[in-house]
C-alpha cells in the first residue's frame, strides 16, 4: 500500500496503540485478549527494544504496530545465542489482509539486520509467517523452552548461517508472562466488548498449538 507510512512509536501514541492491539486481538485466541496489556507493560521491560517499536499510519491514523524484545536460545552445546522476538504485531481489523503487517516486519527486520542482530524467532501461524520469510525453527534444531518442536515456533535468519549452529531451546523474555487477572483489570479501563468462546479463530489457534513433538 503506497499510502502507508512507517515511523517509530512515540509516547503520544501509546493509548492509541493499545486500543488498536485490543481491536486486532479481541476474541482471536481466547475470550477477550491480553495483548493490549502486554503492549502497555512491554515498554517498561528490560528486554524491550525501543528502536524497533514501529507504527504504520494512514494519514494521522495508526493502523498497525510491532514491538520487539530481546530473547535468546539456550544452546545444546552450551552458552546462549542472543536473538530477537516480536509481539504484539497488530493491524486494525478494517486494514488487515492489505500487507501492512508484512511491511512492518520487513522494515523492522532490515533495521535489526543493520544493527547486527542474528535472528528473529516468534510464535505464530506458520501459514502466515512463511509468507514473510520465516521457516520452522525446527529446521535449525531449535525447540521451545520446554524442549518441544512446535510448527508455531518460526525463525528468520538475519544473515546467512546465523542459526546454523543454534540447536537449543528458545527462551522468551519474562515480559511475555502476562497475569490474566492484572490484564483483566487493565482492560476494565477500555469500552466494554463482548467476549466470545470457541469461535473459528480460537479453534484454529488451538489446532496449531496442539501440534508438537519431543526434541529428544
Amino acid at each position: 500500500m503506497d499510502n502507508i507510512t512507517l515511523r517509530k512509536e512515540t509516547p503520544a501514541d501509546w493509548r492509541k496503540v493499545e486500543t488498536l492491539v485490543r481491536e486486532a486481538f479481541w476474541n482471536q485466541y481466547a475470550p477477550g485478549c491480553c495483548e493490549h496489556y502486554l503492549a502497555h507493560t512491554l515498554r517498561d521491560a528490560q528486554a524491550f527494544v525501543p528502536e524497533l517499536d514501529y507504527v504504520a499510519t494512514i494519514g494521522e491514523t495508526i493502523v498497525g504496530n510491532i514491538m520487539y524484545a530481546r530473547a535468546h536460545i539456550a544452546l545444546d552445546a552450551g552458552g546462549i545465542l542472543p536473538v530477537l522476538g516480536f509481539g504484539p504485531l497488530a493491524v486494525m481489523p478494517a486494514h488487515q489482509r492489505q500487507g501492512i503487517g508484512g511491511q512492518l516486519v520487513a522494515h523492522t527486520a532490515a533495521l535489526a539486520r543493520g544493527a547486527g542482530h542474528a535472528a528473529i524467532l516468534i510464535y505464530g501461524d506458520p501459514a502466515y509467517y512463511s509468507r514473510l520469510g520465516f521457516v520452522p525453527a525446527e529446521r535449525f534444531g531449535i525447540g521451545t523452552a520446554d524442549n518441544l518442536y512446535r510448527p508455531s515456533l518460526q525463525a528468520m535468519e538475519l544473515y546467512a548461517g546465523a542459526l546454523s549452529h543454534a540447536a537449543g531451546r528458545y527462551e522468551e523474555s519474562p515480559a511475555y508472562d502476562v497475569d490474566p487477572a492484572t490484564s483483566d483489570a487493565f482492560d476494565a479501563g477500555f469500552p466494554p466488548k463482548v467476549k466470545e468462546d470457541d469461535n473459528a479463530a480460537q479453534r484454529k489457534f488451538q489446532a496449531i498449538i496442539a501440534l508438537k513433538k519431543p526434541r529428544n
